[in-house]
């Protein structure tokens, strides 16, 4: 199976997804719930989630979708799943509440537990990033497509531009850095959507400080790969997919400029 085969078809099905979060996000009339890992959920998750699961299904009967609201599959049931899909219906579900709009689907093509496809649709801009294994990072609006790039800083640089959440607390993040570099916010919702700043070059770097699952970096990690970029743990270890029973990622941190010296740029506490 070639992924570049199937990239159009699941950019529309993301967009399809897209289309019926935004209908129900301009409405204003949703349902949400509290699910058992203390998260929220809302009928647009669920909405979107039934859209995707059904048309990969359709897509391609033979591989298996792990989806953030279908992921309490046993790891005896996954572990030697040699290829499958892994997404997040609705990546930013407390954006979409919020009201901000910045929320994303995500969908992923896992193989071998790596990332090598992976489609990021934001509703409300209509903007879609994806990247290719071997075959680069995109952004595609209007129509129009261009390849992306992430920044390549050199290490006297003294300035970084931190992707940050509205509801973050800056400090938080800031003294996670060496205290010589500058840091320059660029606020924005949705876990995705930061990582594709740092994809095209308009951040350097994002720190993920709290619980995430797989399909929050699953395709964010084969775009910023391909445009240039690394995720990583705080431990600058790779991310690691369908390996363990938890499907939790650690604290992470996303790197436009992987050649930097990150463990002297990164506080250790």
């Amino acid at each position: 199976m070639k992924p570049e085969n199937y990239v159009d078809q699941v950019i529309e099905i993301a967009t399809l997804a897209g289309k019926k979060i935004r209908d129900i996000y301009q409405k204003g009339e949703f349902e949400r719930e509290i699910k058992s890992d203390n998260t929220p959920v809302t009928s647009a998750d669920l909405a979107a989630h039934e859209i995707i699961t059904r048309a990969l299904t359709e897509l391609t009967p033979d591989i298996p979708v792990l989806s953030e609201e279908d992921a309490d599959i046993p790891f005896a049931d996954r572990c030697d799943w040699q290829r499958y899909w892994l997404v997040d219906p609705l990546d930013g579900t407390g954006e979409f509440i919020a009201g901000s709009g910045d929320f994303s689907v995500i969908i992923a093509l896992v193989e071998h537990n790596r990332p090598i496809m992976g489609v990021v649709y934001a509703p409300m801009t209509e903007v879609c990033y994806y990247g290719i294994a071997g075959l680069g990072s995109y952004k595609r609006k209007d129509g129009v497509e261009v390849r992306i790039s992430s920044k390549q800083l050199t290490n006297d640089s003294d300035s970084l531009r931190l992707a940050v959440s509205r509801r973050q607390d800056p400090k938080s993040v800031i003294k996670l850095f060496n205290q010589d570099k500058h840091c320059e916010l660029v606020v924005l919702g949705g876990a995705a959507l930061k990582s594709c700043l740092i994809a095209e070059g308009r951040a350097d770097c994002y720190v993920r400080i709290g619980p995430t699952g797989e399909w929050d970096t699953g395709a964010a990690q084969i775009i910023v790969e391909e445009a240039g970029g690394q995720i990583m743990d705080l431990n600058l270890q790779p991310l690691t997919y369908n390996e363990r029973e938890s499907l939790e990622n650690p604290n992470f941190i996303v790197v436009g400029s992987p050649a930097l010296e990150w463990d002297q740029i990164l506080i250790n506490e």
